[in-house]
């Protein structure tokens, strides 16, 4: 009697514990400079992703959190990421950065070298991991999207990109690959060539379309390292 007293009370438990799991919903932060600030903002990319999240009903699963100051650069981040992320105990981080890193240089005579970069991007990254966070990478997409190669920062973009290409595959960490993703849509839907007003209103910051686009790209990868 006791034994079925015993294993009546062990199954109660595990099922109260499964419960409590699916109810707790996987936290994912946005973090980045005035792209991702904008995000939260109406029809910016995080509130399209809501918008998927409740078109698939999966509300109850997670929560989005947009964390991004305009004019942010990669030590930005860096500098604020116990405050604005790790207290918050994310499950998932979307870093999105490297436009300003680059941008800046020539708009403002700031930004960050290409060795800085990437050692800021590690230290940065290797911190979120060692907080027990799943990290999504981001290629910065454009600043102007002609699709000839004829944007002055074309080169340092790819440069850039490339690198962050690269980290992704020596540490096996997911990337949303937005460069490439701006410049084939530009290709396919940008006949004239035009510098803006396809994906972005301004060369940089995104239209209505670009946060569709921005939001299809992470939820197929969030969803993906969130197991589904």
């Amino acid at each position: 009697m006791n034994k079925l007293i015993l294993l009546t009370l062990f199954i109660a438990a595990m099922f109260i514990l499964s419960s409590y799991r699916s109810d707790k919903k996987k936290k994912v932060v946005f973090f980045g400079d005035s792209i991702t600030e904008l995000g939260v903002k109406p029809n910016g990319y995080i509130r399209v992703i809501e918008d998927l999240i409740r078109n698939e009903d999966k509300v109850t699963q997670y929560e989005l959190i947009g964390k991004g100051i305009g004019g942010n650069k990669v030590y930005d981040l860096y500098l604020r990421m116990e405050e604005d992320v790790l207290k918050l105990q994310p499950d998932i981080v979307v870093v999105y950065i490297g436009v300003n890193d680059i941008w800046h240089k020539s708009m403002m005579g700031t930004g960050t070298d290409f060795d800085k970069f990437g050692k800021f991007y590690t230290a940065l990254v290797k911190k979120l991991q060692v907080a027990g966070a799943k990290v999504i990478l981001c290629t910065p997409a454009v600043i102007g999207e002609r699709h000839d190669s004829s944007n002055p920062q074309d080169g340092e973009l790819n440069h850039y990109s490339n690198w962050i290409r690269k980290f992704s595959t020596d540490n096996q960490l997911p990337l949303v690959d937005l460069r490439s993703i701006f410049l084939n849509y530009s290709k396919a839907n940008n006949p004239n060539n035009l510098d803006s007003k396809i994906l972005t209103y301004d060369r940089v910051h995104l239209n209505d379309e670009g946060n569709k686009v921005v939001a299809e790209a992470m939820w197929k990868v969030i969803k993906k390292v969130s197991g589904e």
